[in-house]
């Protein structure tokens, strides 16, 4: 390892020196640590690396990640819970869920039985969640927000400098399912949501998965159908389901272009419970004309919601995070950001109801 680039909580960015097969492959490239389950690692360690995201060209996940330094193993620790995260893989991490009979939260969760109503935005990229909560604060800066990681994405919530930049703007994290990382930890998405509102005490919550989207190009093959889930745990915890669409002019592929297939295949097909889905007002007229044709194949049970855009791309470069979506910066794709934003200025307006 040569040098320390940054870091973040629960996360250190190194640069290393990969051992060459040969004198004309040796590269330099950027790796990640993840301190609690590795250590710390220092220039000049030796560290073990898994290479898989380089070797395939990955975006979001292109780092080398450390497996192990081996010169300098951190101590065993018995660490406090009984959830194992990352079941059965070589690097699975020993958590404390929020509902579990040591975690001190536990008296509030066995209470736990429903949301009160709270709202809860569901958005299918992780890149959605600085935007989402511009436009719950632009009219409520009062307002407290939790945010629910799915294990959709990324698994450390470590990985994402979207939530440490945020931190002092969400009063917590809680992370479901293999993910792990945050303030709280939790077996489900619907612990999850039980957690944010009766543990958090949050007012308004934003769920989506982490880092990293997975897709195929089919119907089917892509990880935000969890959005769809993620409704009908709302519906059954008696919250309010407000749905992020997935929009865009600026994609360069067709099924992205208006509102996302992602999107439609989400609430269409696979949320059974309705939901509000807010569409921001002011759009190019082509996009809006597409956007809402494209709505109105949506089942009856779901609210189209038309909301103002006022101050919210002020509220947006206000945030303390740089926004971006598939490389696209704030100006270079605003329609995505604009429909994310006022999905959260729609939930706020829920608060309460």
């Amino acid at each position: 390892m040569t040098e320390i680039r940054k870091s973040w909580r629960g996360c250190c960015e190194v640069q290393v020196t990969i051992d060459p097969r040969s004198d004309d492959d040796r590269r330099e490239a950027k790796a990640l640590a993840y301190t609690a389950m590795v250590g710390q690692p220092d220039v000049g360690d030796r560290v073990l690396l898994n290479c898989n995201a380089l070797a395939k060209g990955l975006g979001t996940g292109g780092y080398a990640l450390i497996v192990a330094i081996p010169d300098r193993l951190p101590e065993d620790v018995a660490e406090p819970g009984h959830i194992v995260k990352g079941r059965y893989t070589p690097q699975q991490a020993m958590r404390m869920a929020v509902d579990e009979e040591d975690s001190p939260h536990r008296d509030a969760m066995v209470a736990a039985d429903d949301l009160d109503g709270m709202p809860v935005v569901v958005a299918d990229l992780h890149s959605a969640l600085p935007a989402i909560l511009a436009g719950i604060q632009a009219d409520r800066p009062e307002t407290t927000v939790a945010y629910v990681m799915t294990d959709g994405g990324a698994l450390p919530a470590w990985f994402s400098r979207t939530l440490n930049d945020l931190s002092d703007r969400l009063v917590g994290v809680v992370t479901t399912g293999q993910a792990f990382g945050g303030d709280l930890e939790a077996t489900n998405v619907h612990t999850g949501l039980l957690a944010a509102r009766h543990v958090l005490e949050a007012d308004v919550t934003i769920l989506s998965q982490g880092p990293g989207n997975l897709g195929t190009g089919t119907v089917w093959g892509f990880s935000g159908t969890a959005c769809g889930d993620a409704v009908n745990a709302t519906a059954a915890l008696a919250g309010r389901a407000v749905g992020s669409l997935r929009i865009s002019d600026a994609d360069a592929r067709g099924r992205h272009v208006g509102v996302s297939h992602h999107s439609l295949t989400a609430y269409g097909r696979v949320a059974l419970a309705p939901a509000d889905l807010p569409i921001p007002l002011g759009l190019d007229a082509e996009l809006d004309a597409r956007v809402r044709d494209q709505l109105n194949g949506l089942p009856d049970r779901h609210r189209v919601v038309e909301v103002a855009v006022d101050g919210l791309v002020d509220a947006m470069r206000d945030l303390p995070v740089r926004l971006s979506t598939m490389g696209r910066k704030l100006d270079e794709d605003l329609a995505y950001f604009l429909a994310a934003a006022v999905s959260g200025r729609h939930a706020a307006t829920l608060i309460g109801a």
